[in-house]
């Protein structure tokens, strides 16, 4: 194998690549990224056996072949050359990649493609097309609150696309997060469904162009922009029943500025316990009261004014798990929905944008 290519038409493939392949060495050849070159074209493609990615450049090939070789190293290499240069991979046949660029030379060790795992192949056939920003501001509302545990179905997203709809759901047991927008003329003739990983939401975010072709058999969804193809295996297992969980009838509504109860809850929480991050509402006639304490350092109080007429009420929620819908939601006022001190609250904002947006969170004992 021998061919030529510019820095600048591989250098971002490689920094894709080198995010999704096996870091943790179970398996040396899922550290590899496997590397081929053939009429003109260069295929590089990369898998853990969850996430996969497949993509290609344009080179001049001076012989065709193939071979594995470190995503993290080859990557490393390439950045550290200098832009616009031209750079010559070769490899003879003896497991061992050369890599020159000016005087710079590199010689790496090399596995054998013949190990490395077959990535599933996508026809995008059902020529599903969805809208990458949309796609990124859905991630961003629902992202914070996957969880990351045995559980493996709630180690991920839950899809849903429809006729005219996209919905994206999380959830990790303490709080879910849901948003759905409404997408014209989709080319979907029945609802679809599937759980996405959350590493593969992560290099969804890194992803840049209009729109994004949408494609699924029966163990692999599959996204394709421009060059690159990204290959996720379909999380198992059935997702929680969302619907049941967001709260219908929540008579207590407080109205607030997001900026304000912000400041305050991030100032509150400063002095809050360590393990819990949990901050107790007294919530009254047009304010809030918040209180944190931590029996090694101190206790902390804040007033926020608010629009409420209801029942005085006192409720206990983690810090954090408030922040993260605070951080995501874009309207400057929203709007906290309760039943009582114990129920799960109905989180959103104030006025809703073209994107539905729903956050539901257990309090805490404090």
């Amino acid at each position: 194998m021998n061919f030529f290519v510019n820095r600048k038409d591989v250098i971002g493939d490689l920094q894709i690549l080198h995010g999704i392949v096996e870091k943790r060495n179970t398996m040396p050849i899922l550290a590899n990224i496997l590397v081929e070159a053939a009429d003109e074209q260069v295929n590089l493609t990369g898998t853990d056996l969850e996430v996969g990615l497949k993509t290609y450049f344009p080179a001049s090939i001076k012989e065709p072949g193939s071979v594995t070789v470190s995503g993290k190293k080859l990557f490393e290499i390439v950045k550290s050359l200098p832009e616009d240069q031209t750079i010559e991979f070769k490899e003879s046949g003896d497991l061992l990649m050369e890599i020159v660029a000016g005087e710079s030379q590199f010689k790496v060790l090399c596995l054998s493609k013949e190990d490395f795992p077959q990535v599933p192949e996508a026809r995008f056939e059902k020529k599903i097309l969805l809208p990458l920003d949309t796609i990124h501001e859905m991630i961003d509302r629902v992202y914070y609150a996957i969880a990351h545990e045995q559980r493996y179905y709630l180690n991920g997203a839950l899809l849903i696309l429809k006729k005219n709809t996209m919905e994206l759901v999380s959830t990790d047991g303490h709080r879910l997060a849901y948003t759905l927008k409404e997408i014209k003329k989709m080319n979907i003739e029945e609802e679809i469904r599937g759980i996405i990983s959350k590493k593969t939401l992560s290099e969804l975010r890194k992803f840049e162009d209009k729109e994004v072709e949408f494609d699924l058999d029966e163990n692999n969804l599959f996204f394709k922009v421009k060059n690159k193809t990204l290959i996720s295996r379909i999380i198992e297992g059935k997702f929680p029943n969302f619907e049941a969980v967001i709260p219908k009838e929540n008579p207590y509504i407080v109205s607030f500025s997001r900026e304000e109860i912000t400041d305050a809850i991030r100032r509150v929480a400063l002095l809050s316990a360590e393990r819990s991050k949990g901050i107790k509402f007294y919530i009254q006639k047009n304010n809030i009261r918040l209180f944190s304490s931590n029996p090694e350092i101190g206790e902390a109080r804040d007033k926020v004014d608010v629009d409420y007429d209801g029942e005085d009420m006192e409720i206990g929620f983690n810090s954090q798990y408030i922040l993260d819908f605070l951080t995501a939601v874009k309207s400057e006022k929203v709007r906290f929905e309760l039943r009582d001190e114990n129920s799960a609250v109905l989180m959103r904002p104030e006025t809703e944008d073209e994107f539905t947006y729903s956050y539901v969170l257990m309090p805490m004992k404090i």
